[in-house]
């Protein structure tokens, strides 16, 4: 990995980092970088940088991307090989609670109580059909991805 990509999509295509970029900011840099880099350029580009752009562009090119690499930026360097994440150690319990008191600890239960009022819609819905524990999965998944934020600290303390 280049020093380039371990400061982050935001620096590899020449942004600020901001979470608040619109897509069409980033598409203008991914296509400056881009036209710049190309293998099929006639002097040849420069196909690792190139690579590392559409990477970049790759993380970047939604909202919710560019939220991700911001809140990575702010979370510190990445873990390197054999370390645990803070996903990974939330998905293991630890810090929960902690996370939780300091987090949105209302929000996080109502979602609980939504997921699981929707999971047993879904389940008597389809009743045995072999649907259920997909539509029950998708659940789960939908709880995961939106409880993460509940459970990080509020703006401003």
């Amino acid at each position: 990995m280049t020093r380039q990509a371990a400061a982050g999509p935001f620096a590899v295509l020449g942004l600020e980092p901001r979470g608040d970029l619109t897509d069409e900011e980033v598409h203008a840099a991914w296509r400056r970088v881009a036209s710049a880099t190309h293998p099929d350029r006639e002097d040849g580009g420069d196909p690792q940088r190139f690579a590392e752009a559409a990477a970049a562009y790759t993380a970047l090119r939604t909202r919710f991307g560019r939220g991700e690499a911001v809140a990575d930026l702010r979370a510190g360097p990445v873990a390197t090989a054999g370390t645990r994440r803070p996903v990974q150690d939330l998905l293991a319990g630890r810090h929960l609670w902690s996370r939780a008191r300091r987090g949105r600890p209302v929000r996080l239960v109502l979602r609980i109580l939504l997921a699981l009022a929707a999971c047993a819609a879904a389940v008597a819905a389809a009743g045995p059909h072999p649907a259920a524990p997909a539509l029950a999965t998708g659940v789960a998944t939908w709880l995961v991805l939106t409880a993460r934020h509940d459970l990080a600290p509020r703006d401003g303390g």
